[in-house]
């Protein structure tokens, strides 16, 4: 079977994705970026809870980001440490067994409504639960598809092999290159782009004018993180970055809309 080659699949994906109200990049930019509420409105609720999501929502964020884990038997759930308050390693315990503020990321997409979902995959090697397999792939996957439109969906990580497997996986699925390194633009961007990758999401401290200019250059979105302050807000929302992610969404959309 003839194959296009992979830099025109490539570039035809994000011709494709180029139409789309995600934060990736487009030809005709949005006045403002998008409103990302970091692990829900965590400002003000627990972090990664139903609370928190449901509060987002109601404030009027956009987006949400979130972070996702595996259970031991097999479920993604949505947790930012690979433990649980009380020290257990959730990659080696059931979902029924996990507190009760821990929900499913079925439950979670679920309680978001309308507003789109970045989903960072946790995928670190000096983490306990690190899996250099990515098991929990094929179900992120899986629930991103029956519940989330292209257009309501971004998959990120710190870790490219991570976000390089939903790819090989399901190549229309928007994905994302998380980034907190002092690498210089040009390598961040570089390494994103090379993989086919649709945005990348820096952390704020090492974002710059000419870091937004190179990569929307490459054709890639910029998503900061994590941006509390008023001021700053404003000066991204001038270098025109695709999406602010921050604890506080209520005041970023007072201070932006």
């Amino acid at each position: 079977m003839f194959e296009l080659p992979l830099k025109v699949v490539n570039l035809l994906s994000l011709l494709a994705l180029a139409t789309l109200p995600l934060p990736t990049k487009s030809k005709e930019k949005s006045s403002m970026p998008l409103i990302i509420a970091h692990r829900g409105a965590s400002g003000a609720f627990t972090e990664n809870t139903l609370e928190a999501f449901t509060a987002a929502l109601e404030v009027g964020a956009d987006w949400v980001e979130l972070d996702i884990r595996r259970t031991g038997d097999g479920h993604v759930v949505v947790h930012h440490d690979p433990e649980t308050a009380d020290g257990r390693l959730i990659a080696e315990t059931a979902v029924a067994d996990l507190p009760d503020h821990i929900s499913t990321l079925t439950e979670v997409l679920k309680a978001c409504g309308s507003m789109g979902v970045n989903i960072e995959i946790k995928s670190d090697p000096n983490e306990a639960d690190f899996d250099p397999r990515h098991e929990i792939i094929p179900r992120v996957v899986e629930v991103a598809r029956t519940h989330l439109t292209l257009d309501k969906v971004l998959v990120s990580s710190f870790d490219m092999t991570a976000i390089n497997a939903v790819r090989d996986l399901a190549r229309t699925l928007p994905t994302a290159f998380l980034t907190s390194e002092a690498i210089g633009a040009e390598v961040a961007v570089g390494r994103a782009s090379a993989h086919g990758h649709v945005a990348i999401n820096p952390h704020d401290d090492i974002v710059t004018p000419r870091w937004v200019a190179e990569a929307h250059d490459a054709g890639l979105a910029v998503n900061v993180w994590t941006v509390d302050d008023p001021a700053r807000m404003i000066e991204l929302a001038e270098m025109e970055v695709e999406g602010i992610i921050t604890n506080v969404p209520e005041l970023a959309i007072e201070t932006l809309r």
